[in-house]
């Protein structure tokens, strides 16, 4: 089971990598933009279809906001890459946000941020690999109609990539995350140059319907509202953003300066992707409906409504298949991959967590190929949980998504303020006052764009979904600063104190007897050797008749070890020892009481379900009592030695057992056994 265990291990995650590889794991900044890029670049396949779908409650007129909408949403995309810019130079250990306002507002408003952006990861893989599963489905029907499945199997599948490693993941994302770029800048260029160079009319398949309106949404305060929704569902185009001051250390040196090069290389790319899908939106009238089913007139019987980059898609390569074919592939596969950012981002914020004692250590712990595996799996867990849970459809888990984002936006930027803040209280040199003041005017916009549509959010979404994030914000907070508590409470109580020094007065031993045989005598022989004060075999009498023949025994054997017999009438074997055992530390506080137990030492996993009950029950239950040691004494069985024996058999057979002194049975040579006797 062991070996079958550790094949599929290695099969999945590959051979294990040495503690001082792991410069080789460093991102050059080729990498490093796919890496920790692809969720902000891919938010674009969903975030203007977002804008439209929240529009649509108006009609068909008000689509003639989204433009505007989606220029707002492009200069917050810039002022936060700006902002963020600054934050990477200046903080370069990838606490990111975290660290960012636990250093600038305290330890309190550090956890709002890492409970936030916990969140914020979790929603980032579901909505991701959601979207993936509804861009796929539009030309592949059997995606659509088990998007659970899809996204739960695309979530396994990137969940045993990142396994693997940083560096070889990123390498295999490198050139999907490419080839939709490419395809969707492509796509804008080639449907400008049909517009106005070859005045094509490019016309989606929706764009003879029509589209009901809800009207209470078309007028007044209404209609207000429905904008103010739209732009903040559009908004999901700035998550991601933060994931590279989070990944600052995976950078090649000099790590701030790459890092700042690679989110000024993702903001242009994401700003012009959103804002040419929503122009080639607008130019060939597509029509998206938050209820189709219910809102459009003249779609034909059974109509499934397309994703908007499908439809764009559609309309611009009209005749060509092909070019529809590839785009949806690497939208897809993008939107898939796209959850890698949360699984570079999630697993280091983890880490640092654990290391100030706000998670469990085990997250800051890194596998065999030097990833923070434990933080990976926990992702996905919660990935998976919430796919289910939300049936993988977008437009109901991206009402949950963005409040942690810009929860931690606001924090960072306002932190960040205060750090230039800081530094010029003892800045003299003009240039460089110059630099911070610049920079904390950046950080100074970066915080009224940011503050502005977190107020929208909370507005707009707090009834359809928000409070959820917030809820589970609010509890992971609680459960940090409990976390912390108790390792606080461990450490002082660990901590040495002058009465630890002093010596137990006695030292009671305890060998624990079912049966006189093998592995009873070495236990005995055990205690013996370590020559306690006290010594005495114990056994519980739940057998007239066998309890009887083992004392017969016993003299007969003429053991220089007393055996005393506990009486069960309830046939209990750990309760009359654990009695016994108290018994004896309240008579003798000072003494310490060591109870040796014979235990089998078996060769399938299957043997151990019938052998070691009792004797794990018993620990189980000593372990809690004070001024108690257990000692497990073991005996191996056949199948246990067998299995060793194949081990050494196998070992021999390596190339190279001879020279290093192996012969063919599994023990030293010739040569080396005379130089021992020697």
């Amino acid at each position: 089971m062991s070996k079958l265990a550790t094949a599929v291990k290695r099969l999945i995650v590959g051979r294990p990598f040495r503690s001082d590889r792991i410069a080789h794991t460093l991102l050059p900044k080729r990498i490093a933009l796919p890496v920790f890029s692809s969720d902000a670049m891919s938010s674009v396949a969903y975030a203007p279809e977002e804008i439209l779908l929240v529009l649509s409650a108006a009609g068909l007129s008000a689509y003639a906001m989204s433009p505007w909408i989606g220029l707002l949403v492009a200069v917050v995309m810039i002022a936060v890459v700006a902002s963020y810019r600054q934050n990477v130079r200046a903080y370069t250990s990838g606490g990111g946000d975290y660290e960012v306002a636990g250093v600038n507002h305290g330890r309190r408003w550090g956890l709002v941020v890492a409970s936030a952006l916990l969140v914020d990861y979790i929603l980032t893989v579901a909505v991701s690999i959601s979207s993936a599963a509804a861009n796929i489905g539009s030309l592949v029907p059997f995606v659509a109609q088990h998007k659970v499945l899809f996204a739960v199997g695309a979530i396994a599948l990137l969940t045993a990539l990142n396994l693997r490693g940083v560096r070889e993941s990123g390498a295999l994302f490198a050139v999907p995350t490419y080839a939709f770029v490419v395809g969707v800048l492509g796509m804008i260029g080639w449907g400008l140059f049909q517009d106005f160079a070859l005045g094509r009319d490019l016309r989606a398949e929706s764009a003879d319907f029509e589209l009901v309106p809800d009207e209470t949404q078309v007028a007044g305060i209404a209609f207000a509202f429905v904008v103010l929704r739209s732009f903040s569902s559009g908004s999901a185009a700035l998550t991601g953003v933060e994931a590279i001051s989070n990944g600052v250390p995976a950078f090649r040196k000099p790590k701030s300066r790459n890092a700042a090069t690679t989110l000024a290389l993702m903001g242009t790319i994401s700003v012009a992707m959103f804002l040419g899908l929503l122009w080639l939106a607008d130019v060939t009238d597509v029509v998206i409906a938050e209820d189709p089913a219910h809102q459009l007139i003249g779609a034909p019987e059974g109509y499934h409504q397309k994703t908007l980059v499908a439809q764009l898609a559609g309309a611009v390569f009209a005749g060509f298949p092909p070019g529809v074919w590839y785009l949806l592939v690497c939208t897809g596969l993008i939107l898939v991959l796209a959850a890698n950012t949360a699984f570079n981002g999630f697993p280091v914020l983890g880490s640092i967590l654990a290391q100030d004692r706000y998670l469990p250590r085990q997250l800051h712990t890194r596998g065999d190929r030097l990833a923070f595996s434990n933080g990976i799996l926990f992702l996905a867990f919660g990935a998976i949980v919430l796919v289910l849970a939300f049936d993988a459809e977008v437009t109901r888990l991206i009402q949950l998504y963005i409040v942690g984002v810009f929860v931690s936006f606001v924090l960072s930027q306002s932190g960040m303020i205060r750090h230039w803040n800081r530094q010029l209280r003892t800045e003299t040199d003009p240039r460089a006052r110059q630099r911070m003041r610049r920079a904390q005017s950046i950080n100074a916009f970066g915080l009224v764009m940011t503050s502005s549509v977190l107020v929208i959010v909370l507005i707009t979404k707090f009834t359809h979904g928000a409070w959820i994030a917030i809820a589970v914000m609010a509890a992971i907070y609680v459960l940090m600063t409990a976390i912390h508590g108790h390792y606080d409470r461990v450490a002082a109580e660990l901590e040495r104190q002058e009465a630890d020094t002093v010596l137990p007065s006695r030292n009671h031993a305890l060998v624990l007897v079912s049966k006189l045989h093998l592995p009873t005598m070495r236990a005995v022989a055990y205690a013996r050797a370590t020559r306690p004060d006290v010594l005495e075999a114990v056994t519980v009498n739940v057998d007239d008749g066998d309890t009887r023949k083992l004392t017969a025994q016993w003299e007969d054997e003429n053991l220089p070890v007393p055996l005393k017999v506990l009486e069960s009438p309830y046939r209990e074997i750990t309760r009359p020892v654990l009695e016994y055992v108290k018994r004896i530390r309240r008579d003798s506080p000072r003494d310490v009481v060591t109870v040796f137990i014979p235990e089998y030492v078996v060769g399938h996993w299957w043997e151990q379900l019938l052998h070691n009950q009792s004797a794990l029950r018993l620990k189980s239950r000593l372990l809690f009592q004070p001024g108690v040691m257990v000692t497990s004494v073991p005996w191996q069985l056949e199948s246990s030695d067998r299995i060793r024996q194949k081990k050494k058999q196998q070992l021999t057979s390596m190339p190279g057992a001879t020279r290093r002194g192996l012969g063919t049975n599994g023990k030293g040579s010739g040569d080396r056994k005379t130089g021992l006797d020697r």
